[in-house]
């Protein structure tokens, strides 16, 4: 395994200090995300327990920035995952929310292949009571994450044949799977009511 596709190793000092074990030096939040803005994994140990602390300090994380008022998560959103913490919806919002990053990784273009794949998945979750809601806000999520994204043409329209399509091929073909994405978006809001 290379050494960068290693998580970076950071330890808890009994001071609470963290310690970089790559770079033999203090580091602080603000440097960690900086590691994971930069595409680096990173793993957090206590020096002493060898508890893996990653989980508490990327929280935590996410709360500075959000408390500087570097709003990424909408109330809304945040309201519901405190819901979430019950043992139904332990079960399925993890897996939810982990889809709906990974799709965000991969860019607009996978989108609509990955909406295919969960389609039967949302048809077993929609039984679930709550799960209207829980679509409506990662609906609202998911649209505040793509808000920088190019507009969708026709979205929103019954016929979209009046748009205008563009001469180049790769143009051509990213305006087709936006179509189909608007569709299945529709899809997928007719399947929740």
């Amino acid at each position: 395994m290379s050494e960068s596709s290693k998580p970076l190793l950071i330890k808890r000092y009994a001071s609470r200090r963290l310690y970089n074990t790559e770079s033999s030096d203090y580091v602080t939040l603000e440097d960690i995300a900086g590691f994971i803005r930069a595409g680096r994994e990173v793993q957090i140990i206590d020096l002493k327990s060898g508890d893996d602390l990653t989980r508490q300090y990327l929280l935590q994380i996410v709360a500075d920035h959000e408390s500087r008022g570097e709003n990424v998560l909408p109330l809304d959103v945040l309201t519901d995952l405190v819901r979430s913490y019950t043992a139904q919806a332990q079960s399925v919002v993890p897996e939810f929310l982990s889809m709906s990053f990974d799709m965000l990784r991969q860019g607009p273009t996978k989108i609509a292949e990955q909406i295919t794949t969960i389609n039967p998945l949302m048809k077993q979750m929609s039984a679930m009571p709550g799960f209207d809601a829980m679509r409506r806000q990662q609906q609202a999520f998911m649209e505040s994450m793509m808000s920088g994204w190019p507009k969708i043409p026709g979205a929103g329209k019954e016929d979209d044949s009046a748009a205008e399509q563009p001469a180049d091929p790769d143009a051509e073909d990213l305006s087709e799977i936006r179509r189909q994405l608007a569709a299945l978006e529709a899809k997928l809001t007719k399947m929740g009511k």
